[in-house]
Formats: structure tokens, sequence, C-alpha cells
């Protein structure tokens, strides 16, 4: 069987979107799951909407996404050379000629078949000319002028277009250039890519571009269009849905496993399953479980998919991607067991690494201040006996786990009388500055020892200081 090679042939003219993204993971996807190839293009030939910024920002998205590549970049404005090859090659077949018409002619051709009842195209006035090159002339593709071209997609199914509905399109500008449709199917011939999988935005420039492979004598690729992506009002998804930048979704504390299965899961699925490991993924993806309405973007769902993601991943899988939440968040801390034992206790709690990089930081920092309403109530006389019975029990302990713990806070809840909630509430304040936090065992275990009694002896000092 053919290698499957597939292509993700951005314009680098923005940041990456949810749209572009999906098509991206799709392809990637595809490839990984077929044991194929990758191929990363950049469509440049737009000199004044392209810019490095824009490359840099792409390339910075699939490499969070963890979408890696097997070939490329490749970049459009590089090969210039190549297009002009397979333009001469169009002409010399006759599958080409030179044009002289201007764009104002054009236009008036356009209108003059529109009030006729036609299509609005280029009317072949230069096509039977045989002119030359010259330094205003642009190069048309010949289409056939009947038959039909015939699209199997493997989303959307047979699609038939007319010949004679089609124009005679540009390939090249007057200035040299190569158009869209041209230096896409040459990149696709020159490429060896035989499966292109992209939104059904395209579907019209598909037959010109399978009329292209023809032309140039070559194979036509697999082709699969995707429905696109619509806002919760079923129109074109837009910032106003709450669709953004992938990099922005990386910002608001997004894990990169969670996005890409909420892009999957917006026009793929399988069965009633929702929840995806990226290995799940490449192992059932397939063309055949790629709907045909378009997917809706719900902004709830990808944060409870975040949620369960955050749940799911390895303390230290979470970790990379926290620290720089953390650094937003004006502290920091250095990767290693304590922070992992930290993200543990948050994983359940946390819908956002935002969130947990908020939650997470008395780990890292004592607290500066006490919650006011939960001083007020907690940090009163008869909180001091079992805080400072609590001191003094820890700097004997040897072994400092969960079960060691319990018992120790059992001792003291005989000693004192107290039920636990009453000596847990005020040390929790003590050790986090809140009255919300994680499980009381769980805090000490991770601070340790030292740290521990350190920010109770503090507590105990305030509480003596605010109450004498």
């Amino acid at each position: 069987m053919e290698k499957i090679i597939t292509r993700f042939p951005p314009s680098p003219s923005g940041h990456l979107h949810l749209g572009g993204a999906r098509t991206a993971l799709f392809n990637w996807l595809y490839a990984r799951h077929m044991k194929g190839e990758f191929v990363l293009r950049i469509e440049d030939t737009d000199a004044a909407r392209s810019s490095q910024d824009s490359v840099d920002a792409i390339l910075e998205s699939l490499e969070w996404l963890g979408i890696d590549w097997d070939r490329g970049p490749f970049f459009q404005s590089r090969r210039f050379d190549i297009y002009t090859e397979y333009i001469e090659r169009l002409l010399d077949s006759g599958h080409a000629y030179y044009c002289t018409c201007t764009p104002e002619e054009v236009e008036a051709m356009r209108v003059r078949a529109m009030e006729t009842g036609g299509k609005p195209k280029y009317d072949g006035t230069c096509r039977y000319k045989g002119l030359k090159e010259s330094p205003d002339a642009v190069v048309r593709f010949a289409v056939p002028e009947t038959g039909n071209t015939v699209l199997e997609d493997k989303v959307k199914g047979r699609i038939v277009f007319q010949n004679e509905e089609l124009d005679d399109f540009v390939i090249r500008r007057s200035d040299g250039s190569p158009t869209y449709h041209l230096a896409v199917v040459v990149d696709d011939i020159t490429m060896g890519i035989n499966t292109i999988l992209r939104g059904d935005d395209h579907v019209n420039n598909t037959p010109k571009q399978m009329l292209l492979f023809l032309a140039l004598g070559s194979a036509l690729p697999t082709f699969a269009h995707v429905p696109m992506v619509l806002g919760s009002d079923r129109s074109r998804l837009s910032k106003r849905h709450g669709a953004t930048s992938v990099t922005a979704y990386r910002d608001q504390g997004i894990l990169p496993d969670a996005l890409i299965n909420f892009l999957v899961r917006l026009g793929w699925s399988c069965g009633d399953q929702e929840f995806f490991t990226r290995a799940e993924l490449i192992e059932k993806f397939s063309f055949e479980n790629i709907g045909r309405s378009a997917g809706i973007f719900n902004p709830d769902k990808l944060l409870a998919l975040n949620a369960d993601h955050i749940k799911a991943a390895s303390p230290g899988a979470i970790a990379g991607h926290l620290l720089p939440h953390m650094e937003m968040e004006g502290y920091t801390a250095g990767p290693g067991p304590m922070l992992e034992k930290a993200i543990e206790t948050l994983q359940a709690r946390s819908k956002t690494l935002v969130d947990m990089a908020k939650d997470i930081r008395f780990y890292f920092e004592a607290p500066a201040a006490y919650e006011e309403k939960g001083a007020k109530k907690l940090f009163q006389t008869d909180a001091l006996p079992p805080m400072q019975n609590l001191i003094d029990k820890l700097g004997q302990m040897d072994a400092f786990t969960h079960e060691a713990l319990e018992q120790l806070f059992l001792s003291v809840m005989e000693e004192t009388g107290l039920k636990l909630g009453k000596i847990a509430q005020p040390v929790r304040l003590a050790l986090t500055g809140s009255t919300v936090s994680p499980g009381i065992f769980e805090i000490i275990e991770v601070l340790g020892k030292e740290e521990t009694i350190k920010r109770l002896r503090a507590a105990v000092a305030f509480i003596d200081e605010n109450l004498n």
C-alpha cells in the first residue's frame, strides 16, 4: 500500500486559529494513524500579507499542541523557480496560454455574461491568439470546454463540476508570481502529497486543482473536505463566539491534550466517547467517522474537557505547562517532586492551569496575610493550645506520611477533646492563608515538617499579637 502523505499549508498572515489548528490536527492524526508522513508548508507567496511573526506564531502553536512534522517547513516564496518550470510545461503542452486582457476588460466580460444569464467568467478571448510572453501578459490555464470534473470526496461523496462553468483561471500574474492554485498543485506533486484533508470552503477550488494535476500528468490525490466550525448561532466562527488563537487558549490555562480532544470532536466522533487521550485519537482516527454537518464551538465543553484532562494527566506532565502560569502570577518554583506533589493535591479542583497557578501559590510562598473573615472566626485564644500541641508533636515525628499525620491529629483530638474541624480549620488558615484548600494532611505532607512548623509558629505569633 502506498505510504499516506498529508500536509498542512497555513498562510502566515496571522496567528493559528481553531479552524486551521483542526485542519492541521486531522492531517497529522491521519498520517500518524496510517504510519505515513505529515508535511508542513508555509504558503507565503502573498508578501504583503505574510510576516515572519506570523510564521513564528504558527510554529509555536503547532509545537505547543505537540503536532510535529516529518518534512518542512517549506516556504512557497523560496520555490518560484520550480513554479516557473511547471508553468513552462503547461505552456509547451498547450494547457496554458498568454493573455493580455486588462482587469477592466475581464470585468466587462463578466458583467456581459451575467446580463445574459451566464456565469461571470473570463470568455477566452486570448485562448487561440497564440500570444507570446510580454511584460503585461498573464498566463491562464486552458480549462476543457466540455465534459465534467468529478470529485470523489471521502467526506462529502461524489460532486460533479461542469467544465463549461469554470473559467480559464490565471496561473501566473503579470509580475511573474504564481497564483494560489498553481503553487498548491505543484507543491503537492513535488512533495508527494497524496491525501488532502481540508475545510469545505475549498470545495470550489478543487476542480481547478484537479485539472492542473491531470494536465501535469500526475495522479489525483485523495480529497476529504471537512465541514466548517460554527458558532453557537450557527454562523461562521469568530471572536464574538469566544474563539481565538491557539496561543490564547494556552494562555488561558488550557492543556494541549484538552484542546486537541476538543478540536477533534468538532466534526469527528467515535461512538459516544467524549474524552480521548492523544494515543487513542491516533489509534481510532479515520475518514469514516468525520461527520457531514458542521461542528459547533462550545467554550463550556472545552472547559469541562480541560478539567477532565487536568485530572487524568500525571503531575509531571502538567508541571511544565503550569510553570509559565506561575510566573505570570509573580512567583515560581523549580520543577521537581514538591511541585508534582502540590499539583496532585489540586488536580481534582482545577478547571484551568490559571486556576491552579493561583491556588498552588501557598505551597511556595508563606501567607503574607490571613483571610480576614477566617482570621476573626478561627484565630481565637482556643486555637492556641491545639496548635502548640501540633507544633510539639510534629517536631518529634520521624515518618512524615499521610497515615502518620492522621494518627497525630487523632492524638491531639483525644488530648484536647476537640473535633477534627476545630483543629484543622485554624491550621488550614495558618498554612495557606485561606479557609479553602486541599485536604489538611495533603498540605502538610507537601510542605514538609520544617515549613509546616514555621508557618504554625507564625500563626501562633499572629494570634498572640492580635489578642493581647
